[in-house]
């Protein structure tokens, strides 16, 4: 199991094929929720660690992640 923390907050979240299927907004409690297709206001305030969970987030948690670089969110499977 991988652990997401707020450090992963604005990463973009990949399927196990490696398309991308959202970023991740927010990471509260261990889970973290992927706001899938966001604007580009929504990925600024991601990165900028301003993001909250909303109806139209996806929750993820840490046995759904294969693995995270720097630079991204690897899932297991699909979304």
């Amino acid at each position: 199991m991988t652990g997401l923390t707020k450090a992963d907050e604005g990463k973009p979240v990949l399927d196990a094929e490696g398309a991308e299927v959202g970023r991740l907004l927010a990471v509260a409690d261990g889970r973290g929720y992927v706001e899938p297709e966001p604007t580009v206001a929504d990925a600024i305030r991601m990165r900028l660690g301003w993001g909250t969970a909303t109806d139209g987030t996806h929750p993820v948690d840490g046995g759904s992640v294969a693995r995270i670089t720097d630079d991204a969110i690897h899932l297991r499977g699909t979304f």
